[in-house]
């Protein structure tokens, strides 16, 4: 298995302040592993938290779900978080989109991630579009949409997530690290 949901890691109330956490910290053009820009691949704002600070309480709910997740589920190697969470806005006005990647790169950093962790914090009903498919061998499948339901899936895994239509997306990501895959 490669994949795993998680219904409701955050509740509306939670994934709200998630966003306003994320509006209050200075966003950037999100770019490609490797800091590279490429608008026909990627058009998202993104923010990083403070998962130390403001945001503590959201990296340990996240570090929490990863590991019983992990246990239950993938069984990997993961030994450290060393990225801070990030925070990608879509929205309908640039047809916000992610085109088909992988989260493993060449960098340092990722090249050790194991698992991603995405969850959806937008009211599903507030846009349209923007759905994160992840490619399964072929057969794509579309993570839930519930507001504060998260997926879970090995970062080696092909994802994008589809342009906006209308409205806003916004989304957390967190990238789970350890030693290379044998």
């Amino acid at each position: 298995m490669f994949t795993h949901s998680i219904p409701a890691l955050f509740s509306a109330r939670e994934a709200a302040e998630i966003i306003r956490l994320a509006e209050e910290a200075q966003s950037t053009a999100g770019g490609l592993v490797g800091g590279l820009h490429h608008h026909n691949i990627r058009r998202a704002e993104i923010s990083w938290l403070d998962d130390t600070g403001t945001a503590a309480w959201v990296m340990e709910r996240v570090v929490t779900a990863v590991a019983k997740a992990n246990r239950e589920h993938f069984d990997f190697a993961i030994t450290d978080f060393s990225e801070r969470l990030q925070v990608a806005s879509y929205d309908e006005s640039i047809a916000g989109h992610y085109d088909w990647h992988s989260d493993i790169g060449d960098g340092p950093i990722a090249q050790r991630r194991k698992l991603t962790i995405v969850a959806q914090l937008s009211d599903p009903c507030g846009y349209a579009g923007g759905e994160l498919e992840i490619n399964l061998g072929g057969a794509v499948q579309a993570a839930e949409r519930g507001t504060g339901d998260a997926t879970l899936f090995a970062s080696f895994m092909l994802h994008r997530v589809v342009p906006v239509t209308r409205g806003r997306r916004h989304s957390l990501t967190c990238w789970c690290h350890g030693p290379a895959f044998r």
